[in-house]
């Protein structure tokens, strides 16, 4: 211990009274050691315990957690460390925090938060550390680990933050749902992954680069990247969401927003989808209970579980002032909603298409060998029967333009309805009958669209193409005769 230095911090041992740890700081005499010790003899004698961390590390602060007696934290001039030994062994804390001097740490123990002040960068907030208490030489052995997950907050998130200028600064809030914190202790990766890693290392000691070939490089191509997942179930066992986390070595965090996933009919055209109700999230929300997660690897086509199952639950933030619809209630709602949007988005979909479909036999039709005749009549006849059948699922388009205001259509009762499910209340009186009578008239409907889509298209497309008109592409494959 240098004579010199100055104390930085004390702190007394929150589990034996005996135990006390001092950080110490020599840098004014040109010795930037980090310097921390223990004495489990109230003063009398002093050990080291900085173990491993590196030269000209000062320790500003330290803190002991107060669950687990040997996990420590401390702040010191380049970053956050933490040992989970009492101090033989230590490990940088990354997670987004820059390599600066931090110069005050402390744990927020209600929600078992780490919380670290920066020189001149602000503070810093590692949401539950209480994944860090569960680590051990097993855990850090096995291929996988899914740790304990507190329970998540139930409520409707909404962002009522505008832009304050310069004036104030807010930093974000956690994510919202439940969080995941798992451990891979390899990772996988994929070959051409490999293959580079390999080439950088060949490089760095001045080998030559060998070309691995041209099979080995279409096996590259060809290979399906090794995935990572989260599988969360409900108390009976059914899967409500998949989650896809990375595949690198260490420890991850995966978000799951309280959502089922999305059962939106998928454009295999698109890369992205939007989920339930044409928002970016999954699908219906999930209900207040008790879940499991569990972690999964893919590799070369085959699931293996890693880890799990691990229990956790979602509970209502608050009592609401109103009394709200049940949880079965609002899934049952949820499940109906869902329902009517997917098949909502196939008669629009089959819609879209044949509208498609008819402005190409128009310009088929006008190729044509013969001279059309009756063919013109029926195409008009068709289209005119389809504009009629969108005017009544999408309301008047030319009011739409100017702004007027359409009668109720079954999209606008639909979305209606939507909003149901968009409140920790439940669905209103309101919302259920809008959303009734948007399933009550989509089954007028569906019927007709149906018809034109699987008849009377392809029966007239075939009289077109017969007349000597071009082939269309998504219909019937013709057959030479």
């Amino acid at each position: 211990m240098p004579a010199t230095a100055f104390v930085n911090n004390i702190r007394a041992d929150l589990f034996d009274a005996n135990t006390v740890y001092v950080a110490l700081d020599n840098h004014k005499y040109g010795d930037f050691k980090p310097y921390l010790y223990k004495s489990t003899n109230k003063g009398k004698t002093w050990k080291s315990i900085t173990g491993n961390i590196p030269d000209r590390h000062l320790i500003w602060r330290m803190v002991q957690d107060h669950v687990k007696s040997d996990l420590l934290f401390a702040a010191t001039e380049f970053g956050i460390y933490f040992t989970l030994d009492g101090g033989g062994n230590w490990m940088k804390l990354s997670g987004g925090a820059p390599t600066i001097a931090f110069r005050g740490i402390t744990i927020q123990r209600e929600w078992n938060d780490l919380v670290a002040a920066s020189f001149g960068r602000g503070f810093f907030i590692l949401d539950d550390i209480s994944v860090l208490r569960e680590i051990d030489e097993e855990k850090l052995k096995a291929e996988g680990t899914l740790f304990s997950t507190r329970q998540a907050d139930w409520y409707s998130p909404r962002s009522i933050v505008s832009s304050q200028g310069s004036a104030q600064y807010a930093a974000p809030n956690p994510e919202f749902g439940a969080t995941f914190t798992y451990y891979l202790s390899e990772g996988y990766t994929t070959m051409e992954s490999e293959r580079k890693k390999k080439e950088r290392e060949a490089a760095k000691n001045g080998q030559d680069i060998l070309f691995p070939g041209w099979d080995a490089l279409e096996a590259e191509k060809e290979e399906v990247k090794p995935q990572v997942f989260i599988t969360i179930k409900d108390k009976e066992g059914n899967v409500v969401r998949r989650l896809n986390g990375r595949t690198n070595k260490g420890l991850h965090r995966i978000n799951w927003d309280l959502m089922y996933a999305s059962k939106r009919p998928v454009n295999p055209s698109r890369a992205g989808q939007g989920g339930f109700g044409g928002r970016s999230w999954g699908g219906m929300p999930a209900m207040p209970g008790t879940y499991t997660a569990t972690l999964s690897k893919m590799i070369d086509g085959t699931i293996t579980e890693l880890s799990g199952p691990v229990s956790f639950e979602v509970v209502p933030l608050r009592e609401g002032a109103l009394e709200g619809a049940s949880p079965e209630k609002m899934l049952a709602f949820g499940k109906k909603v869902e329902a009517f949007y997917n098949d909502y988005s196939v008669v629009n979909y089959m819609m879209e298409n044949s509208m498609g479909r008819v402005n190409a036999l128009q310009i088929a039709l006008s190729r044509a060998d013969e001279t059309p005749g009756e063919l013109v009549s029926e195409l008009y006849n068709l289209n005119k029967r389809m504009m009629d059948i969108q005017d009544e699922m999408e309301g008047n388009s030319a009011k739409e333009e100017v702004g007027e205001r359409n009668n109720p259509t079954i999209r606008s009762r639909m979305f209606v309805g939507m909003r149901g499910m968009r409140s920790t209340y439940g669905p209103t009186p309101n919302q259920e009958q809008s959303m009734d009578a948007a399933i009550a008239d989509l089954a007028k409907l569906k019927p007709q669209i149906e018809k034109i889509y699987n008849e009377d298209l392809p029966q007239l497309e075939q009289k077109i193409m017969k007349a000597g008109a071009p082939w269309i592409e998504g219909s019937l494959i013709p057959k030479n005769e």
